[in-house]
């Protein structure tokens, strides 16, 4: 996700009156749209999520270093690019960062040392990619894992731009032998502080960025998992425990359900994920742009490209494999008073 203080834009575009209604109609119903016609009701929920959000603050704490560095043999390099999701803004202690949990559960389910680079900016739109990837190619990463497109959403970014950067930042890494793991955009109508209707819009824009994102990634040969509303139903139920202070970014529960998610595409990615002898219900080959509709509104969700009879295409398009990684091997929530202070992944901490 981005930084808080940019929830939702406030520029020329939203004091068009016809713009507004035009956006609130697609896929709210007749009620929402003639609601936000008048563009009122929106723009009053953008300076109140805005007020309710706080900015951000204090920068995240670093990643970066070698995880499990007593291990013989060369370590495993990971860069982490992106924006505040990435940076893990919302948390105090290194070993609670994204980078810190998915390093550790690689170094322990590989044997082998990882060493982690942070590139991530938060704030970061998908158009500050490049640095970020130039800045890490110098390091000769093995993978690279990414979550953007939270900024993208809130600045209202045309989704063809959004799309173009981050397919030129997965053929930049895939060129020069990185595996790519996207994590795509997150769901924004899961924010409590975003209100409805505006929270309706916010939940279908990031589904439509989140789709176009799997097929783009998955034709370039890279990875993706579905964010979407990975902490909804959790939020929900522990809303002080999931999301940080700023009721916007992830607590460190949120980040290790989402590095739970993550690891282990990450780990299919470089060859040595789980070969499951069947799929369980819901998986399967389907064509790429039917996964990534499936993807968006499924959190944790994995979508790689894939063979059919030899082919990587068929009527419909790339073929893509579709399986569920939500909740993969996340222990349960500490509770008050058992003396566990940060998240872990179960069987690696």
């Amino acid at each position: 996700m981005g930084v808080a203080g940019s929830v939702v834009p406030l520029g020329p575009r939203w004091h068009r009156a016809r713009q507004v209604a035009r956006l609130a109609a697609i896929g709210t119903g007749a009620t929402a749209a003639a609601v936000a016609a008048t563009g009122g009701v929106l723009l009053g929920q953008a300076r109140q999520a805005r007020r309710t959000i706080p900015m951000a603050q204090a920068p995240p704490p670093r990643c970066d270093g070698v995880y499990g560095a007593k291990i013989p043999g060369p370590p495993l390099t990971m860069v982490i690019l992106g924006d505040s999701s990435a940076a893990s803004y919302g948390v105090a202690r290194r070993r609670e960062t994204l980078g810190a949990l998915l390093a550790t559960g690689l170094s322990r389910r590989l044997h082998r040392a990882v060493r982690v680079h942070r590139f991530a900016v938060v704030g970061a739109l998908s158009a500050g990619l490049r640095p970020q990837v130039e800045a890490a190619l110098e390091c000769a990463p093995d993978v690279a894992v990414i979550l953007i497109g939270g900024n993208d959403i809130t600045n209202r970014s045309p989704y063809s731009v959004a799309v173009r950067h981050l397919v030129d930042a997965v053929r930049t890494l895939r060129a020069a032998g990185c595996e790519v793991v996207v994590g795509t955009c997150p769901d924004l109508g899961a924010i409590r502080p975003i209100q409805p209707p505006l929270r309706w819009l916010a939940r279908r824009w990031s589904r439509q960025l989140a789709a176009a994102q799997t097929v783009a990634v998955v034709e370039a040969g890279g990875w993706t998992v579905s964010l979407g509303d990975l902490l909804g139903p959790r939020f929900s139920a522990e809303p002080t425990r999931m999301f940080a202070w700023d009721r916007f970014h992830p607590s460190a529960e949120g980040y290790a359900m989402a590095a739970a998610a993550l690891l282990p595409t990450v780990l299919s990615a470089l060859g040595s994920g789980e070969r499951r002898p069947t799929l369980a219900p819901g998986e399967g080959v389907r064509s790429l742009p039917r996964a990534a509709h499936e993807a968006a509104r499924n959190a944790g969700t994995e979508v790689s490209g894939t063979q059919v009879r030899g082919r990587d295409h068929g009527p419909a398009g790339r073929w893509a494999q579709l399986r569920r990684r939500a909740f993969f091997g996340v222990a349960p929530v500490p509770q008050p008073g058992t003396g566990a202070d940060s998240p872990q992944l179960e069987g690696l901490a």
